[in-house]
């Protein structure tokens, strides 16, 4: 395959030529039996430390899955000079071909992604009784959010709590944010209808249990795609295995706009101009202090055939090392920053602490 890359992009590919090799014939040097000129088939991984120059790294594994499999070793393995690549390098996350929700025309560079997460399934919550906050995290936290994970798509979840000195914090509030207290991000994989079918039945079948919680309303929810991601140098880990490191807190920017299809074409569109202003977020977030590292989403028409309907918005996550309140001021000027000049709308900006079970006493004085 060929595939193209802007300058200072990071490149993941996988090759797949007509039949593999064995592992003991690609460890060991054997030669498979073939007929005289058939091609030696294989499936390449292949990294592209610099798109501007040929120097790649070729991880030669037996069959594709092992290929994916072999994507974070290989990254890991290059990592200082991925990492060293410019500040607004990011790791893309294009959606595999097929015919699922989350399939389709992202042909930018052709590239496969070898994250096994495609979308974040967001939850922006208030809780419309201020006496209900403890029964509504008992409710989620011991209840909710485990019945999620045997769903076969369901990857990770995690929730966050916009306490009072987080609301203070923020920086951007519009209306139809500014009354929500938690934050819920569940990472899904394949198989992603089939995920988001089941999650969509799961909440009706615990609903018809008298298993959900009445004194909640949803201001913003449904599945985004996840279009980039990046890790700070220091923390070590793959971009990746981000949101599975503990974290004190998120720092979250919610705007207005959606990352593109149509620049995959060549198409010139206010859509693709969003794509670009999200990944310069997410390399200037990513400079402060205590920020491990980011994960970009944007709404997806693909998903249209689901029920959700969160608009056209992309939300960058800051996964945080330190006390988000204490860091907001400094995130709140670099998303000003960020921002100035764009006709893309801010509805959210501001931190959101990491939620300790049983540690539930926030709104206590409120209530």
């Amino acid at each position: 395959m060929s595939h193209a890359a802007e300058a200072g992009e990071v490149v993941l590919v996988v090759d797949v030529e007509e039949r593999p090799r064995t592992v003991a014939e690609l460890e060991g040097g054997v030669e498979p039996a073939r007929g005289e000129g058939e091609p030696v088939p294989h499936a390449a991984l292949t990294i592209a430390r610099d798109p501007s120059t040929t120097a790649r790294t070729t991880v030669m594994v037996a069959t594709l899955a092992a290929a994916m499999a072999a994507a974070t070793r290989a990254a890991m393995a290059t990592r200082t000079a991925v990492l060293d690549l410019p500040a607004r390098a990011m790791l893309r996350v294009l959606s595999l071909r097929g015919g699922h929700a989350g399939a389709g025309r992202r042909g930018r560079a052709g590239l496969l992604a070898v994250a096994k997460v495609r979308l974040g399934f967001f939850s922006f919550t208030e809780v419309t009784d201020p006496g209900e906050h403890r029964s509504y995290n008992e409710w989620h936290q011991l209840d909710h959010m485990p019945e999620q994970f045997p769903l076969p798509g369901v990857v990770f979840g995690q929730r966050w709590v916009s306490t009072p000195a987080c609301r203070r914090a923020r920086v951007y509030d519009d209306p139809a944010l500014a009354p929500i207290h938690y934050m819920t991000l569940y990472l899904m994989g394949e198989p992603v209808d089939a995920t988001l079918d089941q999650f969509l039945a799961l909440g009706e079948t615990l609903r018809s249990a008298g298993r959900f919680h009445e004194h909640r309303r949803a201001r913003l929810s449904g599945p985004l795609s996840v279009t980039g991601m990046v890790a700070a140098p220091r923390v070590h880990v793959s971009p990746e295995a981000i949101p599975y490191r503990p974290n004190c807190g998120v720092y979250v920017v919610v705007r207005e706009g959606t990352e593109p299809d149509e620049r995959a074409a060549g198409a010139t569109t206010a859509s693709g101009d969003a794509h670009d202003e999200e990944a310069r977020l997410a390399a200037s977030l990513l400079g402060a202090d205590g920020v491990a590292g980011v994960w970009s989403f944007a709404t997806d028409s693909r998903f249209a055939r689901h029920v959700w309907r969160p608009g056209a918005k992309t939300i960058a996550v800051a996964y945080l090392d330190v006390d988000p309140v204490a860091q907001a001021a400094a995130l709140g000027d670099l998303v000003h920053a960020a921002v100035v000049g764009s006709p893309r709308g801010v509805l959210f900006a501001g931190p959101l602490e990491t939620i300790t079970p049983w540690h539930w006493d926030w709104f206590d004085d409120v209530a």
